[in-house]
């Protein structure tokens, strides 16, 4: 049965079409893009590489001839969730209409429960995939945790300050690599219909422990220096981001200084064993 991964130029899942190949033939795997050009890079391994858009149902019909399994990487048009929710209903119906035999579709931690914006956008589709009938397995994932270890780290050693709402809660975050690895892993293997898997680190991280590794790496003394939301998103402007996308980060971290993402789950290191340490991430994000 061959696996299709739809989205393969993002992040996520451009690492998850690198870690299927490491497990499955070229020849079983289809990788869907809208720009077919940014994924010569699959087909020079001899991986097909077809077109399809998560707006255009008769492409992703074309894209999903042949049914098999399917890795649905959520839609990366996160300025307009309305729009995500209809891009991810074609996704669904395409699936459907194509005799898909299995959707791993890449949630959010808890989506059921949480009470983040985010989350229900995540609700939303899960609930659509049910209705479609489709077995599914829910990849639940937490935050990358590239989302708070990246190259602007490099600011904090340099002004020997990591400036962050969130000041005490815990974080639950995983790699990239290892959700891909997640998502892999389901979709090579038997016993994954119908399962929720939430996708965390089996332990929880804090931005002080964050500081004290940053600090170590680069051999200069890095303190957190806790902020509030409102002050965190003046700085975000100061960077340059705009003032609604600025204001919109802030207030996310600070719901996750309140606990949202500080429960683990054991579900990854079930999946793929070990997990990516946070240091080994400080020390790409600062190499």
């Amino acid at each position: 049965m061959r696996i299709i991964v739809i989205g393969v130029t993002g992040q996520l899942g451009r690492i998850a079409a690198e870690t299927l190949l490491e497990k499955v033939p070229a020849d079983r795997l289809i990788a869907v893009a809208r720009n077919v050009e940014k994924a010569a890079w699959l087909a020079e391994k001899g991986v097909e590489v077809r077109h399809g858009d998560y707006n255009d149902l008769a492409s992703l019909l074309k894209a999903f001839e042949g049914g098999g399994k399917l890795l649905f990487v959520s839609s990366s048009e996160a300025s307009d969730e309305t729009l995500r929710a209809l891009q991810h209903a074609t996704v669904t119906r395409a699936a459907k209409m194509s005799g898909i035999t299995h959707i791993a579709y890449t949630s959010i931690f808890r989506a059921q429960e949480s009470r983040l914006a985010l989350s229900l956008l995540h609700r939303t589709t899960e609930n659509m995939i049910r209705l479609s009938g489709i077995p599914y397995t829910f990849l639940r994932n937490t935050f990358y945790t590239e989302v708070f270890v990246n190259e602007s780290l490099r600011q904090a050693v340099e002004s020997g300050a990591l400036v962050t709402p969130i000041a005490t809660a815990g974080l639950n975050t995983a790699s990239r690599a290892d959700m891909a690895k997640a998502a892999a892993a389901v979709l090579t293997s038997d016993g994954h219909e119908n399962r929720i898997y939430e996708i965390t680190a089996p332990k929880l991280w804090t931005m002080k422990e964050l500081a004290q590794i940053l600090s170590d790496v680069s051999g200069k003394p890095v303190v957190l220096k806790p902020a509030t939301a409102a002050e965190y998103a003046k700085i975000l402007v100061g960077w340059g981001m705009p003032e609604p996308a600025a204001a919109m980060f802030a207030a996310l971290y600070a719901q996750l200084d309140e606990g949202e993402f500080a429960q683990t789950s054991d579900d990854l290191t079930r999946l793929i064993g070990e997990t990516t340490p946070l240091e080994a991430v400080v020390k790409r994000a600062l190499a």
